[in-house]
């Protein structure tokens, strides 16, 4: 037998050995040699087991107290009476008035607050109407909300906080949005501290009417 052709028959043996190896005798469960393990069965620890590296043996541990998220702007205002009071006499709109601004505000508007304040402002977004649902447990009401005021000049309405709708300020806009304020929930989730400015800057346009 020549050097090429014993080689040739060492390869096929080892690869049978392999392979028969690998069926297992039939009396285990194990499935032979497995390949990349760790693609299974990962060295980190899961979020809920133990682990002796912290002092509480746990491994979901609590940011360090102060600390920011990447990415997210604190607005130091609190969600207070007073917070609203002081973010409307202090705080301004950082962002341009440009026609891009404020046809991104539009749309912003018209995604996450039309529902309620309506398309033009108005307080009569299709959630303040009354609707019905039919499926398989027949016809039913759906909740209505209670209209905001209009945001409109002309309609003279005032805030539950006694502020004439078309006279809110930056601020206070702008710290309605990130807190919500009776039944509309907080936006801060939805919209990121620019989009929540240009929201402010399309609401300023409607406050002209």
């Amino acid at each position: 037998m020549n050097k090429k052709n014993f080689l040739g028959t060492v390869c096929v043996a080892v690869a049978l050995s392999a392979v028969v190896s690998a069926c297992g005798d039939g009396t285990t469960r194990s499935a032979g040699w497995e390949f990349s393990p760790n693609m299974y069965e990962p060295l980190a620890f899961n979020p809920d087991q133990p682990n002796p590296n912290f002092k509480d043996n746990k491994t979901a541990q609590l940011p360090p107290t102060g600390s920011d998220p990447i990415g997210f702007v604190r607005f130091e205002y609190p969600n207070t009476t007073e917070g609203y009071t002081q973010a409307g006499l202090e705080v301004k709109s950082p962002l341009a008035m440009t026609d891009v601004n404020l046809k991104q505000g539009e749309a912003l508007f018209l995604t996450y607050c039309a529902v309620c304040h309506g398309k033009e402002g108005n307080g009569d977004g299709p959630l303040t109407k009354d609707r019905k649902v039919k499926d398989s447990r027949g016809e039913r009401d759906l909740e209505k909300f209670p209209p905001p005021p209009s945001f409109h000049r002309s309609a003279g309405a005032k805030s539950t906080r006694g502020t004439v709708m078309a006279d809110l300020s930056d601020g206070q806009i702008f710290h309605t949005i990130t807190y919500g304020y009776n039944a509309m929930g907080s936006h801060a989730s939805q919209l990121t501290p620019d989009e929540r400015w240009k929201v402010v800057m399309y609401v300023h346009e409607l406050q002209k009417k």
